[in-house]
C-alpha cells in the first residue's frame, strides 16, 4: 500500500463519511481539528516511522491527504 493510501485510511478511522481522495481544505473547511492532528501524527510515526517537528505542524501540510504524504515522503528522506 502506498503512502497516500494509508494515510487516506488514518483519515478515514478519524472520518469515516468525509472525501479525503479529493478535499483539499481539511484545515481551512474545519474537518480536522487539534484532536485529530495529534492523531494523525501519533498514527503516521506508528505507521511509517516518522516524527513531525513541531515547525512542520502548519496548515499546509495537514490541508489534504495528499498534503500529508508528500510531508511524510519528505521527512523520510
Amino acid at each position: 500500500m502506498d503512502e497516500l493510501q494509508t494515510i487516506i485510511n488514518i483519515l478515514l478511522r478519524l472520518h469515516p463519511d468525509e472525501d479525503f481522495e479529493n478535499n483539499a481544505a481539511l484545515i481551512d473547511g474545519s474537518v480536522l481539528d487539534s484532536f485529530d492532528i495529534l492523531s494523525i501524527i501519533a498514527e503516521i510515526n506508528d505507521e511509517f516511522g516518522v516524527s513531525i517537528p513541531p515547525n512542520e505542524i502548519i496548515p499546509e501540510n495537514f490541508n489534504s491527504a495528499a498534503a500529508l504524504a508528500d510531508l511524510v515522503h519528505r521527512l523520510d528522506d
